[in-house]
């Protein structure tokens, strides 16, 4: 009888710890040291600003660095899959909308043109033959693939060249940047390929990623280490500052 108490009693005590977590809406990012937020004015705005925080496990968020300009897609952003609670209020993001996804989501791999590249993040050094797959549907959705290696039936139809500046003219944008890791289960229609990657100008949205100046992105791949557990974190101001306390996001002066 004794030792059925106790095994009811721990089971009490892990049903009770699964209960608190469950509850907790930022359980999914608790282990995160190091934060990319990233505020805009609303939910149809490209310009945004970009701060970059620390923290000691347990300690409060403090910001490294100074804040720089960026910009998000060309139709502003929308609610993305990534580690935060589903919020109903809201644009909600789907493929080819045009929008930036809103939401917590982990910094995945940095690429590059460049064979190797200064950060401790994993890095992918990109060829000719490397796309991102945006065909809704298809088993490769949502991710960077070689069709050296998995044949270029599995990549068909994808218009997201890694080698831009192979593929597109020249175009640098992907020269240096790394993934957001939004939509990571490959939901149909819930977006892909969003990174964060070089803009073409200070004015000009993306396809849905976030941009910035070359300087900006090389201070962050220099920063960024993987033993951190960096995350990316998109809100409109409003959005941010109702949020803000549930989420125990940095104190941050959005938008000034």
């Amino acid at each position: 009888m004794l030792n059925r108490f106790v095994a009811l009693l721990i089971a009490g005590v892990a049903f009770a710890g699964h209960a608190i977590a469950a509850t907790d809406p930022t359980a999914a990012w608790s282990n995160a040291d190091q934060m990319v937020l990233v505020t805009v004015p609303d939910w149809n705005t490209i310009e945004g600003t970009l701060r970059t925080y620390q923290r000691d496990r347990g300690s409060a968020w403090h910001e490294v660095g100074s804040a720089q300009p960026v910009v998000i897609g060309q139709s502003g952003s929308a609610w993305g899959l990534g580690l935060n609670q589903a919020q109903a209020d809201g644009p909600q993001k789907h493929e080819g909308d045009g929008r930036s996804p809103a939401g917590v989501f982990r910094i995945g791999t940095t690429f590059g043109y460049a064979a190797h590249a200064d950060t401790a993040m994993p890095y992918l050094g990109l060829t000719a033959t490397d796309y991102c797959m945006d065909v809704s549907g298809t088993p490769l959705y949502n991710r960077i693939a070689d069709t050296a290696k998995v044949g270029e039936a599995a990549l068909r139809g994808s218009s997201e060249p890694m080698r831009r500046d192979l593929h597109m003219h020249g175009d640098q944008a992907y020269r240096i940047g790394f993934v957001i890791e939004h939509n990571p289960d490959g939901v149909a229609h819930g977006g892909s390929c969003i990174f964060a990657h070089l803009w073409s100008s200070p004015t000009s949205g993306t396809t849905g990623c976030t941009a910035m100046t070359p300087d900006t992105m090389q201070r962050l791949l220099a920063w960024l280490k993987p033993q951190a557990h960096p995350v990316f974190v998109l809100l409109p101001q409003d959005e941010y500052a109702r949020l803000r306390q549930a989420w125990r996001l940095p104190d941050a002066k959005a938008g000034r």
